[in-house]
């Protein structure tokens, strides 16, 4: 018995070696292996052939702004009178010199009438003067001054006829009606200097698009006229850009708000700078070239624009573009036949992910570029982590009697004692 135990027990502790191992075996195939095969893409180079082809090259400096109208006129009575008539309403449309309202003549007509009277007095004096005039110094003095009394009263004249004429209010310039702040019988007092006349009318509203909404700009006048044919971007360029740019430079401008590109050119330059964080920073005007009719006021764009643009510039991709070991630019040609071959070219400028090609291709030769693309690596297993270790081929085989642990032990072999 002891023999047959010695001769035994080693075996136990093979198959049982063998057990354990490809459960270990199985464990590391598991854990370390299916990390890899879950893993859902990889990037591989693949190759692809672009022709050289003339293509348009640019420079440009980016900005944001706000588009405004270049037409917003803030229009007031410089007369003082009572409102007798609102002739137009928010959201009109109106033409130069077409009436907005009219206020009361009365006093001005009195005012007009007596400035009249005494123009035609100092004209009677002069007269007067003139006729007695015997060419001593003392009725030439006379004359004179009566002439100066005739000066004034046309001067007043002229004064009373401006504000009769002022008693009905015109629009200066054609555009959008976006304030009216006036009701008949409401009471203005205006200024002969043109500043803005107040009015005991409530607040204000604006139209824009057929939708009533609040004015994006502050009002100061009883009516607002916003131009919707001429329009404007003030943005600002920091110093090291706004040496590049220049009056007439195209620009480009998106919106999420637009469906279409807005394109304008650089109309001024600023030459006095402000500072934001120690960043100086030059405003610039662009105006809006193009008939726009869906442009709002208030609608915010991000600007590009263009200093430098050239035409029919050969080009290929960038990623067509490599170094020889002579540190030369290099790419790769192909012909009808398939051969390929390396060629040596002059580069010129980068824009975007385009090269510009001086010498060493003409327009239409094809090369080769390597492209990354992803593949799926859910069948492929990893190498790594085994040691070299070999999964038990399909004919292994089980010792007899063995079962599959299920509370944690070592496994054990049916028939075998115990110790």
């Amino acid at each position: 018995m002891l023999h047959l135990w010695k001769k035994t027990r080693p075996l136990t502790r093979v198959v049982a070696g063998l057990v354990v191992a490809g459960l270990a075996a199985t464990g590391v195939w598991w854990f370390g292996f299916r990390g890899t095969t879950d893993a859902s893409a990889a990037t591989t180079p693949t190759t692809q052939t672009v022709q050289a082809s003339l293509a348009t090259m640019e420079k440009s400096v980016s900005a944001t702004g706000t588009l405004t109208p270049t037409v917003q006129e803030d229009v007031s009575f410089e007369v003082s009178g009572t409102v007798l008539t609102v002739d137009v309403a928010v959201g009109d449309t109106v033409t130069a010199g077409q009436q907005l309202a009219t206020v009361d003549t009365l006093t001005l007509n009195a005012d007009l009438l007596s400035a009249q009277a005494t123009l035609a007095k100092a004209q009677a004096s002069l007269d007067s003067a003139e006729d007695a005039d015997d060419d001593t110094d003392a009725a030439d003095a006379q004359v004179a001054a009566a002439q100066a009394q005739v000066d004034v009263a046309q001067a007043q004249v002229d004064t009373a006829q401006e504000a009769m004429d002022d008693a009905t209010l015109v629009a200066p310039v054609a555009g959008l009606l976006t304030t009216v702040g006036l009701e008949v019988g409401d009471t203005v007092t205006g200024s002969s200097s043109g500043s803005t006349a107040s009015a005991s009318a409530g607040a204000s509203s604006a139209v824009m698009g057929g939708t009533t909404s609040t004015s994006t700009t502050s009002s100061t006048g009883q009516f607002t006229i916003v131009g919707t044919d001429t329009w404007q971007v003030d943005v600002t360029v920091d110093e090291t850009d706004v040496a590049l740019i220049a009056v007439g430079n195209q620009v480009e401008m998106t919106s999420d708000d637009l469906t279409d590109t807005v394109y304008g050119t650089v109309s001024e330059i600023g030459l006095v700078s402000s500072s934001t964080s120690g960043v100086a920073a030059y405003p610039v005007v662009i105006t809006v070239t193009g008939d726009h009719e869906a442009l709002y006021d208030g609608v915010s764009v991000d600007a590009t624009i263009i200093y430098e643009r050239r035409t029919d510039v050969l080009s290929v991709p960038s990623q067509a573009v490599t170094q020889n070991d002579a540190g030369e630019s290099v790419v790769t040609t192909v012909d009808d036949a398939g051969t390929q071959a390396e060629v040596v070219v002059t580069t010129g400028e980068t824009s975007g992910s385009t090269t510009e090609i001086l010498s060493g291709l003409a327009e239409g030769d094809s090369v080769v570029m390597q492209v990354f693309t992803g593949r799926s690596t859910g069948t492929e297993q990893g190498t790594g982590g085994t040691d070299g270790f070999q999964m038990p081929g399909s004919d292994f085989q089980m010792p007899d009697g063995f079962q599959p642990p299920t509370d944690g032990s070592m496994p054990q072999m049916g028939g075998q004692a115990n110790g």
